[in-house]
């Protein structure tokens, strides 16, 4: 077991309600930020496209994941894509709780004067991001199952532009957004700590 992963995760679900309730009450710099980044309108659709990429590639990485370790009977690669997958899914469980609990307004919905959305007809509540945190998810899910430069700093720097996203198109607040990508590198962590306890790999003795 790694008591040094254990300790992260403990930590990180320990200080993410703090840390969740902090974010929403401090309304003035979360307005003021998403007005300098929002547009009136946001025309560009390339983030739209970019945010729209958040759902599919967190589902379908890890899918892709499985196929793989499946078809070149690959037990670490089995056990990495469900790893993946487990990450994803309580990333997705928690955000919705956050949401049921929290019930924040989206930031147009609260301010249709000074937000201007790309499209107002999403439904749900604003806090936290789940764009953001599934896109963080797969992302640290990645990061510790490959641990590689090439693999971690495309996978953060899709996360991050999804998060960016987020808020170009008036969807969510700054907060909503830091929140989502805490709840997405906690889910990762405490995946991937529950992973190497429950299913551990047994390495090959010669």
């Amino acid at each position: 077991m790694n008591q040094s992963l254990s300790i992260k995760a403990r930590f990180i679900g320990l200080l993410l309600p703090f840390f969740c309730c902090n974010l929403v009450h401090a309304q003035n710099w979360d307005i003021n930020l998403l007005k300098s980044i929002n547009h009136n309108p946001p025309s560009s659709s390339v983030w739209k496209g970019i945010s729209s990429t958040a759902e599919p590639l967190s589902v379908g990485i890890p899918a892709g994941m499985l196929l793989a370790g499946l078809i070149n009977h690959d037990p670490k690669l089995k056990s990495q894509s469900l790893e993946s997958l487990l990450s994803v899914t309580a990333t997705a469980i928690a955000t919705e709780g956050l949401k049921i609990l929290v019930n924040r307004q989206r930031p147009y919905e609260k301010y249709p004067l000074e937000v201007f959305p790309y499209d107002a007809k999403e439904s749900g509540k604003s806090f936290p991001s789940a764009h953001t945190s599934l896109s963080f998810a797969t992302a640290t899910s990645l990061s510790l199952v490959y641990k590689k430069w090439y693999v971690t700093v495309p996978a953060f720097a899709w996360a991050a532009s999804v998060g960016y996203s987020r808020l170009y198109l008036g969807e969510h607040y700054p907060s909503d957004v830091i929140a989502g990508a805490a709840v997405g590198v906690a889910g990762a962590y405490i995946s991937h700590w529950l992973n190497k306890k429950l299913f551990p790999i047994k390495k090959k003795t010669s």
